[in-house]
């Protein structure tokens, strides 16, 4: 912990494209335990912790705070980890601040993902209580109603309400004084960012008409209501939560498909769309989101490198009309034909001459063509 820093915690490939998860008030980066480390196969995660909640520093906020400070934050855990442009999903209160980064700081955001969150929380009157209550009283007496308001009766999370009763009350009040102050109604046109909002079907919260509403604002955003979850989805509904926003982040097939027509040509990948079936339908979405869209987007190889390392696996498996098709693409990756052969002839001493031999054959035939042009 740190006085001028949030509390965070990383996952995942210092390469892949940062992922930025923001809590709920009350609650510390353990809401997304059973989320995050499914979303690090495929993302740079960073968990962050509110002020006076889990491991952060209670004085990073005080009275008046508003949720444009604690997004501030954010940018400032973000700058520090040289991370400039991020996808966010962050629930309620983190909801609300990814809702205001993608408003003050849209060259940031790349994607968003509401959930169980708000563009306004039913005025101030309510949290205006609240804090002065938690100002005089602490948090041991609020954190016992914490099952009522997060979870569906007969659930719970001890280490979750454990978190509740822990936090600082003055920061959990500052963080009150936030909610008060917030409402971004009139803003939520102004997001450009690809968005989505993931309601609670049980939440009393934040009820999924709270969701609706930002859907209906944000331009081309996409709503997802879960049966069976309250206010705290990632908790509750874990399996549900990542479905939804592995979808929306990763293994993004339209990123996939652009990658796959750059690699291979358009004329090849509308030659295999136009052959597509119902049944060979989840396969071909299936290249494109793993594939194309998770694994040759990595950028820790290039595209150069990735056609060699590919030219290698098709000659061991004797896999030579897949050969012909990543011949071209080699060529396209930047490849030179001598570049190419030299790969040909490693594969001889390490996959056999045979295969070599046939492989040398598909490829001389490949640039023939490309020789002879069309």
């Amino acid at each position: 912990m740190t006085d001028t820093l949030l509390n965070h915690r990383i996952e995942g490939s210092g390469s892949a494209h940062p992922l930025l998860l923001g809590p709920s008030l009350g609650t510390s980066y353990a809401l997304w335990d059973k989320v995050a480390p499914e979303l690090s196969a495929t993302h740079r995660v960073v968990r962050w912790d509110l002020p006076g909640h889990g491991g952060s520093a209670p004085g990073l906020i005080g009275p008046g705070a508003t949720v444009g400070d604690l997004a501030d934050l954010v940018i400032a855990l973000a700058d520090t980890l040289g991370i400039e442009r991020f996808a966010y999903a962050g629930v309620s209160l983190g909801g609300a601040v990814g809702l205001e980064l993608a408003v003050r700081y849209p060259q940031r955001v790349s994607s968003l993902a509401v959930i169980c969150s708000s563009a306004h929380f039913n005025g101030a009157k309510a949290w205006e209580e609240r804090a002065a209550l938690v100002r005089s009283e602490g948090l041991a007496g609020l954190a016992k109603s914490a099952d009522s308001r997060w979870f569906t009766p007969g659930f719970t999370v001890p280490e979750l309400v454990r978190d509740h009763r822990d936090a600082d009350p003055g920061a959990y009040a500052a963080c009150c004084d936030a909610l008060a102050a917030f409402d971004l109604r009139d803003r939520l046109a102004q997001i450009g960012a690809p968005t989505l909002l993931v309601a609670g079907r049980e939440d009393p919260a934040t009820p999924p008409a709270h969701l609706r509403e930002i859907a209906d604002a944000v331009p081309g955003a996409g709503l997802v209501e879960i049966p069976g979850a309250s206010h705290l989805a990632p908790a509750e509904r874990p399996e549900a939560v990542l479905t939804a926003l592995r979808a929306h982040f990763g293994g993004d097939a339209t990123s996939g498909m652009r990658v796959r027509r750059e690699v291979l040509g358009d004329t090849h990948v509308d030659r295999a769309q136009a052959r597509q079936t119902p049944f060979t339908a989840r396969f071909q979405d299936f290249i494109s989101r793993y594939a194309w869209g998770e694994v040759w987007t990595d950028p820790t190889l290039s595209r150069r490198e990735r056609s060699m390392i590919t030219l290698t696996a098709l000659v061991a498996h004797g896999h030579y009309d897949e050969l012909a098709m990543h011949v071209r693409a080699a060529r396209r990756n930047g490849l030179t034909p001598e570049e190419i052969g030299a790969v040909l002839l490693q594969t001889a001493v390490y996959c056999g001459v045979p295969a070599a031999n046939s492989a040398f054959a598909t490829a001389q035939r490949v640039l023939a063509e490309e020789t002879e042009g069309p």
